[in-house]
Protein backbone atom coordinates (compact mmCIF):
# COMPACT_ATOMS: atom_id res chain seq x y z
CA UNK A 1 0.00 0.00 0.00
CA UNK A 2 1.10 3.51 -0.71
CA UNK A 3 1.76 5.91 2.16
CA UNK A 4 -0.59 8.48 0.54
CA UNK A 5 -3.26 8.49 -2.16
CA UNK A 6 -4.39 11.49 -4.23
CA UNK A 7 -8.18 11.71 -4.45
CA UNK A 8 -8.24 15.34 -5.64
CA UNK A 9 -9.54 14.32 -9.09
CA UNK A 10 -11.94 11.72 -7.70
CA UNK A 11 -15.65 11.85 -8.51
CA UNK A 12 -18.03 11.23 -5.59
CA UNK A 13 -20.75 8.69 -6.38
CA UNK A 14 -19.33 7.71 -9.77
CA UNK A 15 -20.25 4.05 -9.30
CA UNK A 16 -23.34 4.57 -7.12
CA UNK A 17 -26.50 2.91 -8.40
CA UNK A 18 -29.70 3.46 -6.43
CA UNK A 19 -31.32 0.39 -8.01
CA UNK A 20 -28.46 -1.94 -7.10
CA UNK A 21 -29.42 -4.86 -4.89
CA UNK A 22 -27.11 -6.50 -2.41
CA UNK A 23 -27.74 -10.20 -2.02
CA UNK A 24 -26.33 -11.91 1.00
CA UNK A 25 -24.26 -15.00 0.31
CA UNK A 26 -25.46 -18.07 2.14
CA UNK A 27 -22.93 -20.76 2.92
CA UNK A 28 -24.17 -24.31 3.33
CA UNK A 29 -22.35 -26.81 5.48
CA UNK A 30 -20.60 -29.57 3.55
CA UNK A 31 -23.16 -32.31 4.24
CA UNK A 32 -26.11 -30.08 3.31
CA UNK A 33 -24.35 -28.81 0.20
CA UNK A 34 -23.54 -32.33 -0.98
CA UNK A 35 -27.15 -33.45 -0.46
CA UNK A 36 -28.57 -30.42 -2.27
CA UNK A 37 -26.14 -30.86 -5.16
CA UNK A 38 -27.15 -34.51 -5.50
CA UNK A 39 -30.86 -33.70 -5.35
CA UNK A 40 -30.48 -30.82 -7.81
CA UNK A 41 -28.63 -33.05 -10.27
CA UNK A 42 -31.29 -35.77 -9.95
CA UNK A 43 -34.10 -33.28 -10.53
CA UNK A 44 -32.34 -31.36 -13.31
CA UNK A 45 -32.38 -28.07 -11.38
CA UNK A 46 -29.70 -25.62 -10.36
CA UNK A 47 -28.78 -25.88 -6.67
CA UNK A 48 -29.92 -22.30 -6.12
CA UNK A 49 -33.37 -23.02 -7.61
CA UNK A 50 -33.75 -26.17 -5.51
CA UNK A 51 -32.73 -24.43 -2.28
CA UNK A 52 -35.15 -21.58 -3.02
CA UNK A 53 -37.99 -24.08 -3.63
CA UNK A 54 -37.23 -25.84 -0.33
CA UNK A 55 -37.09 -22.56 1.57
CA UNK A 56 -40.37 -21.34 0.07
CA UNK A 57 -42.07 -24.62 1.01
CA UNK A 58 -40.77 -24.35 4.56
CA UNK A 59 -41.83 -20.71 4.83
CA UNK A 60 -45.36 -21.70 3.78
CA UNK A 61 -45.33 -24.42 6.44
CA UNK A 62 -44.18 -21.97 9.12
CA UNK A 63 -46.88 -19.47 8.08
CA UNK A 64 -49.57 -22.16 8.24
CA UNK A 65 -48.58 -22.95 11.85
CA UNK A 66 -48.63 -19.25 12.75
CA UNK A 67 -52.21 -18.93 11.47
CA UNK A 68 -53.33 -21.92 13.54
CA UNK A 69 -51.67 -20.86 16.78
Amino acid sequence: MKAEYDFSRGERGKFYNAQAEFKLPIYLEADVSAMMERLAEESGLEVQALVNEWLRANLKLVESFRRVG
